[in-house]
């Protein structure tokens, strides 16, 4: 049994010289450094499998692309595809094509529908933005366009300087328009005087120049031509005239002192004129004051009553406004009392219609007559 003992020494001898020889064996445990190596393979392995959650974490990114759209600024999403860059160099290539989508909504909401949902709200907070304040432009506008329909036909200014004379009758007939709400209206406006020989003190006295000065200035309101055609009429048609802005002073009694003798009261002749006149105006069809002026009735009752009808007929947008020189109280008035005509209406001036305010006149010229 003592031999086998020694048999085991000898055995356990040659493992120390294994051992000497194992000194390549320090190489496996290198080659186990080495499988270190070939476990960063299987490190790549792992992020394949990661690769597959990173698509999943693409979503992410794009519901932060969502929030770019809304804002519009560009610098924001800029920032934050560079973290995104960071943390996997794979995505950078996706990231990149997407920050070029981002400027084009058009392309980006064609991948996601989220995107395509979020450019739609971006632009109709930013079209509310522009109402806001292309809404008070757009007010403004609308108001704009008000102020200039209700603005008159001559300015002030333009008064002022081409007829001082007539500042307080345009400014006393801008007032009585407003307050029939007829400011910015637009009209041709004419003149008739009566020639007859009872209205020789008019003249005389200056009330028929006072009433062409005052239908001047109304005229500047309504009419941006601001001239006012004259039809003198007695017996017939005595003569024709025209007031401007710069030709108006005495204007009516340079014309009145030219045309002969006065004769009797033929209102026809007269309506005929004013309708012969407006036909061959640029627009046969728009709206005229006449302002008829007479000191009495019409010495042939049925011709002026069916030239007025006819006009009425005929010329539907004219109309005849008259004014009555001498005592309300005068029976002569009674016909223009009982004119019930659409196109026609009265004002009693009085024995001394000079006499009377700018307003005054205007109030009564105005009281019915809507364009």
């Amino acid at each position: 049994m003592a031999e086998p003992e020694p048999v085991a020494e000898p055995a356990v001898a040659e493992m120390p010289e294994s051992a000497a020889e194992p000194e390549p064996e320090p190489e496996k445990p290198v080659a186990v450094t080495e499988p270190e190596p070939v476990a960063e393979p299987e490190a790549a392995v792992a992020p394949e499998p990661t690769v597959e959650p990173e698509p999943q974490a693409q979503p992410e990114p794009e519901a932060v692309k969502a929030p770019k759209a809304e804002p519009e600024v560009a610098p924001e999403p800029e920032p934050e595809p560079e973290p995104v860059a960071a943390a996997v160099e794979p995505s950078v290539a996706e990231e990149a094509p997407e920050a070029a989508e981002a400027p084009q909504p058009s392309p980006s909401s064609s991948p996601s529908p989220e995107p395509a949902v979020a450019a739609p709200a971006v632009a109709a907070p930013a079209a509310d933005d522009e109402s806001g304040t292309g809404g008070a432009g757009g007010k403004t506008e609308a108001t704009e366009g008000e102020a200039e329909a209700g603005k008159p036909a001559t300015t002030a200014a333009k008064v002022r300087t081409r007829a001082p004379g007539l500042s307080a009758p345009y400014k006393a007939a801008g007032a009585v328009l407003k307050e029939r709400d007829l400011t910015g209206a637009r009209a041709k406006v004419y003149l008739v005087l009566d020639r007859s020989a009872s209205m020789r003190p008019y003249y005389k006295d200056g009330s028929a120049q006072a009433l062409g000065e005052q239908t001047l200035a109304l005229a500047a309101h309504l009419d941006p031509e601001a001239t006012v055609p004259v039809v003198f009429f007695s017996t017939e048609l005595d003569g024709t005239g025209e007031l401007t802005l710069t030709e108006h002073e005495n204007k009516v009694d340079e014309l009145h002192n030219g045309l002969g003798r006065m004769g009797r009261t033929s209102y026809h002749v007269a309506v005929e004129e004013v309708l012969a006149q407006h036909q061959k105006s640029a627009d046969p069809t728009a709206p005229a004051l006449v302002v008829f002026q007479t000191d009495g009735a019409p010495d042939a009752k049925t011709p002026a009553t069916q030239a007025l009808t006819d006009a009425a007929k005929n010329h539907p947008s004219v109309h005849f406004a008259f004014v009555a020189f001498g005592d309300p109280e005068n029976k002569a008035f009674d016909y223009l009392r009982k004119l019930k005509s659409a196109n026609t209406s009265h004002f009693l001036a009085g024995e001394t219609p000079r006499e009377l305010t700018d307003t005054e006149v205007y109030e009564g010229l105005l009281a019915t007559w809507r364009p």
